[in-house]
Parts: structure tokens; sequence; C-alpha cells
């Protein structure tokens, strides 16, 4: 081993900016971040050079004259003086490592003016090196940089291909100009203009601007305020029937901040597991906490955070998404009361309200997370415990229909409205309900609907109505599978269904639940087993999805003019009408003008 040296001041700033700049992307959310933070309504970005060319332009406060030799060195900022401000960050950039960082692994050039000043400063900076002068310019801010990694041949090997590098810039863009809806962004590679938005300060224009005009007629909004929390949740949520195969789609933010929450993510999860199976929504959300509330001094990045109290921050998402998907929003007026008593809720309560999230004991926070992908739709413990910063475990809480406000229901409930007739055309198939609507032909798949309707119904019953069976058959099932049913005994009789057994390898129902008294024995006892054998964690859960699709019409079955009416008609009062509780979606529009379209008719 050599000899102990200093480094040099160079090589020094070379090793920390591999902490903040990893790619052509952290230049741009660093630098586009600071432009947000100076109060820009508009943002210029344009990339060029295999992504290693980066202008960013804005009409932002600028930067002082006698702070901008400051503002390139290390752990200089503006946004922060002492300690106790890292546990009240308002701003998205904080550090002061970023301008520090770029001017260690690339040529920079900055142009600058303030409101205060006629003049504007010219900064070039290389190899750590600062050099200032006078220069005219517009009020705002220009940073353009050169030769990215230039001085570190190695960091360009590990980068990928200047198109994959482009598609991480534009997905950043993309996500920070839903959250800025009020900044008008525009990104070019190589001269071309990729993305473009108005900054008209509303979202949907956003979306129409950045993917297209039909997205928006797929989502529900989201709103809801705590006010004696500070929390406040807004955005959209994507309807059931219209989902994506990853969670690309997932835009989450916390006060703005474009973060990858495991709390936010797994409750996004939690309120869609029944609702479109293996498929992910689209979801556009930003949490306003308190910033005491939340620390986002948790990794150089700022994509991670840590909350106070985890467990009152899942529930809330959880409720906001879960109103949100039922119909409900809030519209104006709140009224306060007095928030209800905070109760412990046991592993093995056997209280079921409409909203019920069923229990299989209490589970680790962490642990939770830490569960692998496979395992995300697996429903876990739902508790209201006291929280203490102090812990370092915590549980969900579970959500129950409570809300800290009540809302004027006038105001605050998307009211359903359900037609008296419906104008229906008839069968296709004996499986499909064919509806003509004002806005085209309506196909209603009938099992799946009716589905729904019997499923929410019995999630809401408090006694679910038996059938005695005097005669049963006998049932063959094997040890594991007596074992199965017996240690879920008490959970099969809230449901309706009494099994004895004659020995260790026959059983017998005494009681079944009378919707679905006709079926037969065995074949309730087969998707009983099926259904919770391989899914311990939400046996509950998968009894009512089992008996729901027993209990409702079977596909390739006629129907008469009454059937069909009354199916849709209860179909049309469910809270979430969208997908069965297996997530297959129930109804499929086809728009009058695009069938005018085929048939080269004017709608």
């Amino acid at each position: 081993m050599g000899r102990i040296v200093q480094l040099s001041k160079n090589v020094i700033n070379q090793i920390a900016a591999g902490e903040v700049i990893e790619r052509p992307f952290s230049v741009v959310k660093e630098l586009v971040e600071n432009s947000v933070d100076a109060g820009a309504t508009k943002v210029s970005i344009e990339i060029s050079n295999e992504c290693r060319n980066i202008r960013i332009a804005d009409n932002g406060s600028g930067i002082h004259p006698d702070d901008i030799m400051l503002a390139f060195s290390k752990h200089a900022t503006s946004k922060i003086h002492s300690g106790e401000d890292l546990y009240a960050v308002k701003t998205m950039g904080f550090r002061g490592e970023a301008l520090a960082s770029i001017i260690s692994i690339s040529k920079l050039t900055c142009i600058t003016r303030t409101k205060d000043f006629d003049y504007g400063v010219k900064v070039e900076c290389e190899n750590s090196e600062v050099k200032q002068a006078r220069t005219g310019c517009a009020v705002g801010t220009i940073m353009e940089v050169r030769d990215l990694f230039y001085n570190i041949p190695a960091r360009l090997k590990f980068l990928k291909s200047s198109k994959t590098e482009y598609a991480y810039i534009s997905e950043l863009i993309q996500s920070l100009a839903l959250v800025h809806p009020q900044i008008a962004f525009e990104l070019k590679n190589n001269g071309k203009t990729t993305l473009k938005t108005t900054g008209q300060n509303d979202v949907i224009q956003v979306l129409k601007e950045v993917f297209s005009d039909d997205i928006s007629k797929n989502l529900k909004q989201v709103l809801k305020t705590d006010k004696v929390s500070g929390l406040k949740i807004s955005g959209f949520v994507s309807t059931p029937d219209y989902t994506r195969a990853s969670k690309k789609d997932y835009y989450m933010y916390v006060n703005s901040r474009i973060v990858k929450c495991p709390v936010f993510q797994k409750s996004v999860d939690m309120v869609y597991r029944n609702l479109i199976g293996s498929r992910y929504p689209f979801i556009i959300l930003n949490l306003e906490i308190p910033p005491e509330d939340v620390d986002v001094n948790v990794h150089p990045s700022k994509k991670e955070v840590r909350y106070k109290n985890p467990n009152q921050v899942f529930n809330f998402i959880y409720s906001a998404i879960d109103m949100a998907l039922s119909g409900i929003v809030e519209k104006e007026h709140l009224h306060v009361v007095e928030k209800p008593e905070v109760e412990q809720v046991s592993a093995n309560s056997k209280k079921q309200g409409s909203d019920d999230i069923y229990v299989s004991g209490n589970l680790d926070w962490q642990k939770v997370l830490a569960k692998p992908e496979e395992e995300e739709q697996k429903v876990v413990s739902f508790a209201k415990p006291k929280p203490s910063p102090e812990s370092a475990k915590a549980e969900y809480p579970k959500y129950e229909p409570k809300f800290e406000h009540k809302y004027e229901q006038s105001r605050f409930i998307e009211e359903k409205h359900v037609e008296q007739e419906e104008l229906i055309i008839g069968q296709y198939k004996k499986t499909y309900i064919l509806i003509e609507r004002e806005e085209g032909l309506e196909i209603v798949d009938q099992h799946i609907a009716e589905e729904r309707y019997i499923y929410e119904k019995l999630k809401k019953s408090k006694n679910i109505d038996c059938q005695l069976l005097f005669i049963s058959d006998v049932l063959p099932v094997s040890p594991s599978d007596k074992a199965l049913l017996e240690a879920n005994k008490d959970k099969l009789e809230k449901f309706g269904y009494e099994i004895d057994f004659l020995s260790d390898t026959e059983a017998i129902f005494r009681k079944v639940p009378q919707l679905i008294s006709k079926v037969s024995p065995k074949e309730i006892l087969a998707d009983i087993l099926e259904n919770i054998s391989g899914n311990i964690d939400n046996i509950e859960e998968s009894i009512l999805i089992t008996t729901s699709c027993k209990a409702a019409v079977k596909a390739n079955t006629y129907l008469n003019q009454f059937q069909m009416q009354e199916i849709i008609k209860n179909w049309r009062t469910c809270e979430k009408p969208f997908t069965c509780p297996h997530g297959r979606p129930i109804s499929k529009i086809i728009e009058h003008k695009d069938i005018a379209k085929f048939f080269q008719r004017n709608a």
C-alpha cells in the first residue's frame, strides 16, 4: 500500500459529485428544480450531443451578482440557513451540492440577472474554477452544461444509449409538468421539440398536452383535506377499467416533490387490489403535509422521504382514493367535528362494514414493505396505533369509514343517477347485455355485473341469510384440506358456511349462504379450497368473492327483459361498478361517433 496523501479539491469534488450526479437525468433534475424554486413560469430544456450537452433557461428570480461565486461552491444555498431548517424544508433543493458537483464534471456557463439590476452576470466554470463577468440578458437564469463527464471517462462507459438517457429526462420533465401545471415547460432533443406544456395551471390540460385527450375521460378526481393534521391530497386516479401493465404511470408527489415512497405506493395498491387483478392504475397524486412532519433529507437524490407518522399518512391516502373511486370528492365546505376515538383493531376482530379490510394478524410495517413484488396483492393488517416518533416499527392503520370532517352531502357526493328503465336492446351470445346509450352502445357482461353487485351487498351485510341443508353430499377432503377448513371455521361461519367432518377424509355442509343454496356442495367446497389455500392472508375476502361468483347469473344463460333490467339496475347502484372482485372489466362503451365513422356517416 502506498503513502497517504491529501486529495486535491478537484478530485474531492469529483468523488462527491458521484453521489449527486449519476447521469444526465440528474443534471436536468437539479437545474430544473432550481428553476422551480426560483419561481419560474417558463422553463426551456434543450438536450444534444448524446445527452452530454444540456441547456436550461428560465424566467425565474435569477441569482444576485454578489452571490454568484458562492453559488458554485460546496454546500452553499439560499434555501436553508440552520440545522433546524432541515426539519421544515419547503423547497425542492436545499443541500447546496448540485452546482458544485456539476462544475466538477462538466464545462458550465451560467448567465443570470435579477429584476433589481439592469445588467446580468456571466459565469464560466471548468475543473471547478469559476470566472465572472458582466453581460446583458433578460431576468432569469440560463445554465449551459457541455461535455458532461468529459474528465471522468469511466463514468461515460456506464451511461446507456442516448435514446435511453433521453427517455429518463423526458419522463422527468413529464412528471414535473404534471405537478407544476402553472409552469410552461418545453423539452427539445437535438433541436426538435418533444414535449411542450402551456402553463395554464390546469392538470387536465397538461394531461392532454403530455398524453392525449382520451385519458381525462378515464380519471376520477381525488381531493381530501384534514385541517387537524394539516394533510391534503389532490390529483386524479384512473377508473379500474383503465389500467396499465406496470407501475410506470404512478406519479406520486409529496409537497410537489417527486418521490419513490413505499407508504404511498402500498396505499394505492391496497385500494385497487380487488379491482384490477394484476394490472396497475394510472395515478397523479400530490400529498401536502406539514414540512416538519416529513424528512426529505434521507438520500442525496432527495427522492426518498420518511414520515413522522406513516400510519396516518397511509390511512389518509387510502381513504382519499377509496372515496374517489366510490364517486365521492370534496367540493366546498368542510364542517369540522370532534375526531373519533382512536381504537386498536385486533387481528381477530369480527367487525365488518362497507369498507372493511380483512386482517390476519399484525405485521411489522417495514417487513411488509420488504415482501417480494408477487406478494403485493396480499392483505396486511390494518391497525390504528398511537403514533410514536421514536418507534422503529409501525403497522398499517385499519381504514374505517370515519373521517375527521363531516361533509355536506349535497356538495360532497356525486349523486348516482340511476335510470328507471334502461334502453336494453337484448342479449349477445346469452352472455352480454346490449344497452343503447346517448354516447353509444354499451356492452355489459351479465355475470360479472351481478357478481359486483352481490359482492358489495354481502360486504355491507352484518348478517348473511343461510340455508340449512338436511341432506348433503358427503365430500372427500384431504387431511391438509381438513386442517385448513378447521382453522378458518369461524371465518366460514361469518359468511354463512357451516361444515362438519365425519372423518379425517370426509366432510358435509350443514349450512350454506341462501344465495348459493342451489349450487352443488361439491362445487362450492372445491372453489373455497382453491381460493383460500393459496391466499391465507386474505381468506375472508376470498370466501366473499367465491360466494359472489357462485351466486351471480352464469354466462350462456338466457335472460328475459325483466331479468336484464334488474341486473343492470342493481349494477348501476354499485359504489365501484368498473370491475368485478377479480379485477375483470364489466362494461365497454363503443361510442356512436366511432360506429358512424366505420359506416362513413356523419355522427
